[in-house]
């Protein structure tokens, strides 16, 4: 693993966080595979999923009884311990070496798993460079003792991302310096659409309160898949209405503002497109899974192509096919299994057809 480099402090000065002493990754619990860390590529089309460190009245799934149609597993969630401090608690049904064991032979396969902060109700601590310092250290433990590829940030209301926020500039910081220990890590991001794409309605609060976030990891940030469920309609720069929710048109707005960028409220300037394959869609599994939002498989998929080839398009068309676009995200692998996987066999099945054109 290498320590920050030269650049990697100046960076950090910058940043007026300053350039920290080495900080090296302990030895991993496990060596099985994959070194930690270090994330096989992502598949041109990817279907990545949430699996529940919890019992939501389903029981727990073991990471083992996740099928092949998912190239990326998002473990949910890590827990905040104060002070900055993170942990990786696996649910009291899991067997802890089972746990790694698993995690170990999925990414010998090719798979993808990573860790998730946040959540509904998750929370990180980070107001100060003692709050970095030990997120950092302790994110790395976690990446080390379950074999990890990386890491999710998931954050909502009651993490407090909010304009001027101390987590959005320490977040920043502390995922450039895991990437720096780690210069495969996996990185990925999962806010609801009102943090992001609402930046387009105003820029204040939470609304487009993730747009600093992610222009500041643009370098680091492996996919971006902005939940598209339990906030109604997306405002876009498109028509003066909302698009409902699990709109063929919503979905396309939502990926089309993401790529192609689009004006900030109050003229604050312009958020610049990222690359097509940096960004997903994100939909629930089944009408369960989450209180609103859903899309059919048939129209995520139909979506899904008016993306990557400019047809079965609705009202809102890219302005070029964006053929690298790179997939979908669902919450959640668990509320599949239980729906006998209605989402992934579908939209899977569609993805890997993709992968082959």
């Amino acid at each position: 693993m290498k320590s920050i480099t030269v650049l990697a402090c100046a960076l950090a000065l910058a940043s007026t966080f300053g350039c920290q002493a080495k900080t090296e990754p302990s030895p991993a619990a496990t060596q099985v595979g994959v070194t930690p860390g270090h994330s096989h590529a992502l598949p041109r089309h990817a279907l990545v999923g949430y699996l529940h460190n919890f019992d939501n009245g389903q029981g727990v799934l073991p990471v083992s009884q996740v099928d092949d149609s998912w190239d990326v597993i998002v473990l949910a969630f890590a827990d905040d311990m104060g002070e900055g401090k993170v942990a990786f608690n696996p649910d009291p049904a899991l067997d802890r070496a089972q746990l790694i064991a698993d995690i170990a032979a999925k990414r010998a396969r090719g798979r993808i798993v990573v860790l998730s902060f946040g959540g509904e109700l998750g929370t990180v601590t980070l107001n100060t460079q003692r709050d970095e310092d030990n997120f950092v250290r302790t994110t790395a433990e976690a990446i080390n003792t379950f074999g990890l590829d990386g890491i999710d940030i998931d954050l909502e209301k009651i993490a407090g991302v909010t304009h001027d926020a101390p987590v959005v500039p320490h977040l920043i910081s502390a995922v450039k310096r895991l990437h720096d220990m780690y210069p495969n890590l996996y990185v990925s991001m999962a806010p609801e659409h009102p943090y992001v794409q609402g930046g387009f309605v105003s820029m204040e609060g939470i609304w487009g309160a993730y747009l600093p976030l992610i222009d500041g990891l643009r370098a680091e940030l492996d996919l971006l898949h902005v939940q598209l469920y339990n906030n109604g309609g997306l405002p876009t720069p498109y028509r003066a209405e909302k698009y409902p929710g699990g709109s063929v048109d919503m979905m396309v707005g939502s990926a089309k503002m993401l790529i192609e960028g689009f004006p900030l409220a109050g003229g604050k300037g312009r958020f610049e497109g990222l690359r097509a394959d940096q960004v997903a869609l994100a939909l629930p599994s089944g009408l369960r899974a989450a209180g609103n939002g859903y899309a059919t498989p048939a129209d995520i998929n139909r979506a899904f192509d008016c993306l990557t080839t400019a047809s079965n398009c609705d009202e809102v068309t890219p302005a070029q096919p964006h053929p690298t676009f790179r997939g979908v995200m669902t919450w959640s692998i668990n509320w599949d299994v239980t729906d006998n996987r209605a989402f992934s066999a579908p939209v899977g099945a569609h993805l890997r057809a993709a992968s082959t054109r």
